[in-house]
């Protein structure tokens, strides 16, 4: 079973965190919404408030499998802002541990220099900020340990590229169909 911690930080895209909970609860992975600004409850960009499973201070990093970051305005910003996830997202791309990022949230890999050389697509007009990166127009796009999703109306694909990497893709099949996505 795999291990995935959603890092939310004030501002963040609620479709784009709640999709890869809700899709990847569903595949059986173990998945903690996680807060970076210290409170129980962040707020999404449109105002939703959500209660998270954990603060960043209380996760075993050591025990995940991937590291995930929504998009969304400031949500992205924030995440950037927060040193100590910069530093695990350091250490994961150095440990070849699998990094998942949608919409903005890209952007954050790009500034890294993780992305070089790599297949990636993010929120269109963002583009510029995927330094050395190979641009994709595909929903999801997975290259090596990173997997990357353009936006909004791409965080089902986004979430089933996670459980392809992380359980196989007649797992994320299976999940497809039971949603009726696509009629897989």
């Amino acid at each position: 079973m795999g291990r995935i911690a959603v890092f939310l930080g004030e501002g963040y895209e609620e479709i784009e965190a709640l999709t890869v909970v809700d899709i990847c609860r569903r595949a059986e992975l173990e998945v903690q919404m996680v807060s970076v600004n210290g409170q129980q409850v962040v707020n999404g960009s449109h105002g939703i408030g959500v209660r998270m499973d954990m603060l960043f201070e209380e996760v075993d990093f050591d025990s995940l499998d991937m590291i995930v970051l929504p998009g969304g305005m400031p949500g992205t910003k924030n995440l950037e802002a927060h040193q100590g996830l910069m530093d695990q997202v350091d250490a994961f791309d150095r440990a070849g541990r699998y990094l998942a990022a949608i919409c903005a949230a890209p952007s954050i890999l790009g500034h890294r220099g993780i992305l070089k050389g790599r297949k990636a697509g993010c929120y269109p007009g963002w583009e510029e900020h995927l330094e050395g990166a190979l641009i994709s127009q595909d929903e999801a796009t997975t290259d090596g340990h990173v997997i990357t999703g353009r936006g909004m109306g791409c965080a089902i694909s986004f979430s089933l590229a996670i459980v392809a990497r992380l359980l196989g893709q007649e797992q994320a099949d299976q999940v497809a169909r039971a949603i009726v996505y696509r009629d897989r």
